[in-house]
Protein backbone atom coordinates (compact mmCIF):
# COMPACT_ATOMS: atom_id res chain seq x y z
CA UNK A 1 0.00 0.00 0.00
CA UNK A 2 1.46 3.88 -0.61
CA UNK A 3 -0.06 6.47 2.03
CA UNK A 4 0.54 10.18 0.75
CA UNK A 5 -0.03 11.74 3.87
CA UNK A 6 0.06 15.98 3.74
CA UNK A 7 2.55 16.39 1.00
CA UNK A 8 4.04 19.86 -0.14
CA UNK A 9 6.81 20.74 -2.19
CA UNK A 10 7.86 24.20 -3.03
CA UNK A 11 10.66 24.77 -5.39
CA UNK A 12 11.45 28.70 -4.10
CA UNK A 13 8.36 30.72 -3.82
CA UNK A 14 6.60 28.07 -6.44
CA UNK A 15 4.10 25.38 -4.67
CA UNK A 16 4.42 22.77 -7.38
CA UNK A 17 2.28 20.40 -4.94
CA UNK A 18 -0.04 21.53 -2.04
CA UNK A 19 -1.19 19.22 0.55
CA UNK A 20 -1.74 16.47 -1.29
CA UNK A 21 -2.86 12.88 0.43
CA UNK A 22 -4.45 9.83 -0.92
CA UNK A 23 -3.89 5.97 -0.48
CA UNK A 24 -3.42 3.51 -3.25
CA UNK A 25 -4.47 0.04 -2.25
CA UNK A 26 -3.47 -3.53 -2.86
CA UNK A 27 -4.97 -5.28 -5.97
CA UNK A 28 -5.94 -2.24 -6.84
CA UNK A 29 -4.74 -0.04 -10.55
CA UNK A 30 -4.96 3.78 -8.99
CA UNK A 31 -4.68 6.15 -11.93
CA UNK A 32 -2.87 9.44 -11.13
CA UNK A 33 -4.20 12.12 -13.85
CA UNK A 34 -3.66 15.61 -13.80
CA UNK A 35 -2.21 18.30 -16.88
CA UNK A 36 1.14 18.82 -17.52
CA UNK A 37 2.23 20.77 -14.94
CA UNK A 38 -0.10 19.61 -12.05
CA UNK A 39 2.48 18.24 -9.71
CA UNK A 40 1.99 14.27 -10.87
CA UNK A 41 5.41 13.43 -11.78
CA UNK A 42 6.85 15.71 -8.25
CA UNK A 43 4.63 13.74 -6.04
CA UNK A 44 5.88 10.35 -7.69
CA UNK A 45 9.29 11.65 -7.40
CA UNK A 46 8.91 11.97 -3.64
CA UNK A 47 7.42 8.78 -3.29
CA UNK A 48 10.38 7.28 -4.03
CA UNK A 49 12.95 9.43 -2.21
CA UNK A 50 14.90 11.04 -5.80
CA UNK A 51 12.60 14.56 -4.39
CA UNK A 52 12.65 15.58 -0.95
CA UNK A 53 9.03 16.78 0.11
CA UNK A 54 8.84 20.12 2.01
CA UNK A 55 6.19 18.95 4.18
CA UNK A 56 4.42 15.69 4.82
CA UNK A 57 5.25 12.35 4.17
CA UNK A 58 5.23 9.33 2.04
CA UNK A 59 5.02 5.54 3.40
CA UNK A 60 5.40 2.10 1.02
CA UNK A 61 4.02 -0.48 2.72
CA UNK A 62 4.37 1.19 6.02
CA UNK A 63 8.03 2.58 5.70
CA UNK A 64 9.97 5.40 3.73
CA UNK A 65 11.19 4.04 0.48
CA UNK A 66 14.58 5.05 1.69
CA UNK A 67 14.08 2.47 4.50
CA UNK A 68 13.48 -0.05 2.75
CA UNK A 69 16.02 -3.02 2.17
CA UNK A 70 16.27 -3.80 -1.29
CA UNK A 71 13.59 -1.48 -2.61
CA UNK A 72 13.47 -3.27 -5.80
CA UNK A 73 12.22 -6.51 -4.02
CA UNK A 74 9.37 -4.15 -2.93
CA UNK A 75 8.65 -1.29 -4.99
CA UNK A 76 9.16 -1.16 -9.07
CA UNK A 77 9.42 1.96 -10.33
CA UNK A 78 9.30 3.70 -13.95
CA UNK A 79 9.52 7.17 -13.71
CA UNK A 80 11.80 8.00 -17.34
CA UNK A 81 12.07 5.64 -19.89
CA UNK A 82 15.04 7.20 -21.61
CA UNK A 83 16.84 7.76 -17.68
CA UNK A 84 18.65 4.30 -18.69
CA UNK A 85 22.65 4.11 -19.64
CA UNK A 86 22.70 4.49 -23.78
CA UNK A 87 25.78 2.60 -23.86
CA UNK A 88 24.66 -0.64 -22.10
CA UNK A 89 22.70 -3.56 -23.74
CA UNK A 90 19.19 -4.21 -22.41
CA UNK A 91 20.63 -7.15 -21.43
CA UNK A 92 23.24 -5.70 -19.28
CA UNK A 93 20.75 -3.16 -17.55
CA UNK A 94 18.64 -6.10 -16.64
CA UNK A 95 21.95 -7.77 -15.28
CA UNK A 96 23.02 -5.01 -13.39
CA UNK A 97 19.67 -4.61 -11.59
CA UNK A 98 19.40 -8.71 -10.80
CA UNK A 99 22.74 -8.35 -9.09
CA UNK A 100 21.84 -5.48 -7.43
CA UNK A 101 19.01 -6.89 -5.80
CA UNK A 102 21.08 -10.61 -5.18
CA UNK A 103 18.36 -12.39 -8.25
CA UNK A 104 19.74 -15.09 -10.25
CA UNK A 105 20.68 -14.70 -13.92
CA UNK A 106 17.79 -16.45 -15.02
CA UNK A 107 15.21 -13.45 -13.76
CA UNK A 108 16.82 -11.51 -16.75
CA UNK A 109 15.73 -13.99 -19.24
CA UNK A 110 11.79 -14.03 -18.01
CA UNK A 111 11.35 -10.49 -17.77
CA UNK A 112 12.56 -10.35 -21.23
CA UNK A 113 10.36 -12.86 -22.13
CA UNK A 114 7.87 -11.18 -20.64
CA UNK A 115 8.00 -7.94 -22.03
CA UNK A 116 8.39 -9.69 -25.49
CA UNK A 117 12.44 -8.06 -26.29
CA UNK A 118 13.56 -11.06 -28.32
CA UNK A 119 17.38 -11.94 -27.35
CA UNK A 120 18.60 -9.74 -30.91
CA UNK A 121 17.39 -6.86 -29.33
CA UNK A 122 18.00 -7.47 -25.84
CA UNK A 123 22.00 -7.64 -27.23
CA UNK A 124 21.23 -4.08 -28.61
CA UNK A 125 22.49 -1.15 -27.21
CA UNK A 126 19.76 1.32 -25.49
CA UNK A 127 20.52 3.74 -27.72
CA UNK A 128 19.32 2.65 -30.66
CA UNK A 129 15.79 1.20 -29.05
CA UNK A 130 12.62 2.90 -29.98
CA UNK A 131 10.70 4.54 -27.15
CA UNK A 132 8.46 1.31 -26.96
CA UNK A 133 11.54 -0.76 -26.42
CA UNK A 134 12.60 1.96 -23.85
CA UNK A 135 9.61 1.10 -22.31
CA UNK A 136 9.52 -2.23 -22.31
CA UNK A 137 12.83 -2.52 -20.93
CA UNK A 138 11.55 -0.43 -17.98
CA UNK A 139 8.85 -2.23 -17.35
CA UNK A 140 11.27 -5.18 -17.23
CA UNK A 141 13.24 -3.76 -14.85
CA UNK A 142 10.23 -2.61 -12.47
CA UNK A 143 9.27 -5.85 -12.26
CA UNK A 144 12.24 -7.54 -12.06
CA UNK A 145 12.54 -7.74 -8.32
CA UNK A 146 8.93 -9.49 -8.06
CA UNK A 147 7.77 -5.88 -6.49
CA UNK A 148 4.30 -5.99 -4.69
CA UNK A 149 4.34 -2.29 -5.45
CA UNK A 150 4.50 -0.64 -8.72
CA UNK A 151 4.82 3.33 -9.29
CA UNK A 152 4.93 3.79 -13.52
CA UNK A 153 4.67 7.39 -14.95
CA UNK A 154 3.14 7.70 -18.41
CA UNK A 155 4.56 3.90 -19.29
CA UNK A 156 2.30 3.81 -22.67
CA UNK A 157 4.01 6.41 -24.51
CA UNK A 158 5.79 5.21 -27.66
CA UNK A 159 3.98 1.79 -27.29
CA UNK A 160 1.95 1.09 -30.45
CA UNK A 161 -1.57 -0.51 -29.91
CA UNK A 162 -0.49 -4.26 -29.48
CA UNK A 163 1.78 -3.01 -26.93
CA UNK A 164 -0.58 -0.81 -24.97
CA UNK A 165 -3.47 -3.94 -25.18
CA UNK A 166 -0.37 -6.13 -23.80
CA UNK A 167 0.56 -3.49 -20.64
CA UNK A 168 -3.04 -2.93 -19.97
CA UNK A 169 -3.34 -6.89 -19.47
CA UNK A 170 -0.49 -6.94 -17.70
CA UNK A 171 -0.77 -4.28 -15.23
CA UNK A 172 -4.81 -5.82 -14.61
CA UNK A 173 -2.70 -9.64 -13.96
CA UNK A 174 -0.87 -7.95 -11.68
CA UNK A 175 -3.14 -6.10 -9.63
CA UNK A 176 -5.55 -9.35 -9.79
CA UNK A 177 -2.48 -11.46 -7.77
CA UNK A 178 -2.66 -8.37 -5.79
CA UNK A 179 -0.11 -6.00 -6.33
CA UNK A 180 -0.83 -2.55 -6.33
CA UNK A 181 -0.13 -0.19 -9.23
CA UNK A 182 0.00 3.62 -9.34
CA UNK A 183 -0.20 4.50 -12.98
CA UNK A 184 0.26 8.04 -14.42
CA UNK A 185 -0.75 8.80 -17.93
CA UNK A 186 -2.28 11.31 -20.52
CA UNK A 187 -4.06 8.27 -22.73
CA UNK A 188 -7.21 9.04 -20.57
CA UNK A 189 -9.25 6.46 -22.74
CA UNK A 190 -6.80 3.48 -21.23
CA UNK A 191 -7.12 4.50 -17.94
CA UNK A 192 -10.77 4.23 -17.82
CA UNK A 193 -10.37 1.17 -19.06
CA UNK A 194 -7.92 -0.18 -16.32
CA UNK A 195 -8.51 1.77 -13.15
CA UNK A 196 -10.05 0.90 -10.35
CA UNK A 197 -9.58 3.95 -8.33
CA UNK A 198 -8.93 7.72 -10.05
CA UNK A 199 -7.06 10.51 -8.73
CA UNK A 200 -7.22 13.96 -10.38
CA UNK A 201 -4.66 16.41 -9.26
CA UNK A 202 -4.40 20.21 -10.90
CA UNK A 203 -2.43 23.09 -10.03
CA UNK A 204 -0.79 21.18 -7.31
CA UNK A 205 -3.59 20.08 -5.35
CA UNK A 206 -6.48 17.00 -5.44
CA UNK A 207 -9.34 18.09 -7.05
CA UNK A 208 -11.49 14.64 -7.29
CA UNK A 209 -10.56 11.17 -5.62
CA UNK A 210 -12.52 8.14 -5.55
CA UNK A 211 -13.25 4.89 -7.25
CA UNK A 212 -13.80 5.07 -10.96
CA UNK A 213 -18.03 4.26 -10.13
CA UNK A 214 -17.98 6.86 -7.93
CA UNK A 215 -16.43 9.75 -10.15
CA UNK A 216 -18.11 8.95 -13.41
CA UNK A 217 -21.80 7.95 -12.33
CA UNK A 218 -24.63 9.76 -13.82
CA UNK A 219 -25.58 12.59 -11.41
CA UNK A 220 -27.71 15.61 -12.08
CA UNK A 221 -29.99 16.47 -15.74
CA UNK A 222 -29.64 17.55 -18.93
CA UNK A 223 -32.14 19.73 -20.15
CA UNK A 224 -33.11 21.95 -23.78
CA UNK A 225 -35.07 24.65 -24.33
CA UNK A 226 -36.32 27.12 -26.86
CA UNK A 227 -35.56 29.91 -24.54
CA UNK A 228 -32.48 29.00 -24.32
CA UNK A 229 -30.76 31.89 -22.75
CA UNK A 230 -34.29 32.38 -20.34
CA UNK A 231 -33.38 29.34 -19.01
CA UNK A 232 -29.70 29.67 -18.14
CA UNK A 233 -30.81 33.42 -15.86
CA UNK A 234 -34.08 31.12 -14.46
CA UNK A 235 -32.07 28.74 -13.39
CA UNK A 236 -29.39 30.91 -12.27
CA UNK A 237 -31.71 32.73 -9.94
CA UNK A 238 -33.02 29.54 -8.48
CA UNK A 239 -28.94 29.21 -7.51
CA UNK A 240 -29.14 26.56 -10.36
CA UNK A 241 -25.34 26.14 -12.14
CA UNK A 242 -25.55 25.01 -15.93
CA UNK A 243 -22.63 24.34 -18.31
CA UNK A 244 -22.78 24.02 -21.71
CA UNK A 245 -23.05 20.03 -23.02
CA UNK A 246 -23.70 19.25 -27.19
CA UNK A 247 -26.84 21.53 -28.03
CA UNK A 248 -28.26 21.56 -24.16
CA UNK A 249 -27.23 21.92 -20.91
CA UNK A 250 -25.67 20.08 -17.78
CA UNK A 251 -26.71 20.54 -14.26
CA UNK A 252 -26.38 19.22 -10.82
CA UNK A 253 -29.49 19.76 -10.19
CA UNK A 254 -32.22 17.33 -10.28
CA UNK A 255 -34.71 16.84 -13.34
CA UNK A 256 -37.33 17.79 -11.09
CA UNK A 257 -36.22 21.11 -9.87
CA UNK A 258 -35.12 22.11 -13.37
CA UNK A 259 -38.74 21.93 -14.93
CA UNK A 260 -40.61 23.26 -11.77
CA UNK A 261 -38.11 26.56 -12.84
CA UNK A 262 -39.23 26.40 -16.52
CA UNK A 263 -42.82 25.91 -15.72
CA UNK A 264 -42.72 28.48 -13.38
CA UNK A 265 -41.32 30.75 -16.12
CA UNK A 266 -43.16 29.37 -18.93
CA UNK A 267 -40.17 28.25 -20.80
CA UNK A 268 -40.84 25.23 -22.94
CA UNK A 269 -38.72 22.19 -22.77
CA UNK A 270 -37.81 20.64 -25.92
CA UNK A 271 -35.75 17.83 -23.58
CA UNK A 272 -35.56 16.68 -19.89
CA UNK A 273 -34.10 13.61 -18.45
CA UNK A 274 -31.14 12.24 -16.26
CA UNK A 275 -28.23 12.60 -17.12
CA UNK A 276 -26.07 10.21 -18.61
CA UNK A 277 -22.37 9.37 -16.47
CA UNK A 278 -19.69 11.67 -17.89
CA UNK A 279 -16.92 10.12 -19.35
CA UNK A 280 -13.46 10.28 -17.84
CA UNK A 281 -12.41 12.62 -20.39
CA UNK A 282 -15.48 14.89 -19.73
CA UNK A 283 -14.87 14.70 -15.97
CA UNK A 284 -10.96 15.47 -16.49
CA UNK A 285 -11.38 18.98 -18.29
CA UNK A 286 -14.45 20.28 -16.28
CA UNK A 287 -11.96 19.44 -13.24
CA UNK A 288 -8.91 20.63 -14.41
CA UNK A 289 -10.18 23.91 -16.42
CA UNK A 290 -8.22 26.14 -14.55
CA UNK A 291 -4.89 24.18 -14.74
CA UNK A 292 -5.34 24.10 -18.96
CA UNK A 293 -3.06 25.33 -20.88
CA UNK A 294 -4.41 27.25 -24.01
CA UNK A 295 -2.79 25.20 -27.52
CA UNK A 296 -2.96 28.59 -29.50
CA UNK A 297 -0.91 31.49 -27.78
CA UNK A 298 -2.82 34.96 -27.63
CA UNK A 299 -1.57 37.08 -30.72
CA UNK A 300 -0.03 34.33 -32.65
CA UNK A 301 -1.31 33.60 -35.81
CA UNK A 302 -3.84 30.19 -35.88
Amino acid sequence: MITVDGVSKTYGGFLAVDDVSFVCRPGRVTGFLGPNGAGKSTTMRIMVGLTPATRGRVTIGGHRYADLPNPGRHVGVLLDASAQHAGRTGREVLTIGARTMGLPATRVDEMLELVSLTPGEAKRRVKNYSLGMRQRLGIAHALLGDPRILILDEPANGLDPAGIHWMRGLLKEYAERGGTVLLSSHLLYEVERIADELILIGRGRIVAQGTKQELLQARGAFVKAVEHERLVDALARDGVHVMPSGDGLRSDAEPLQIGKVAAAEGITLVELRPAEGAGLEEMFLELTSESQRDDITEGANA
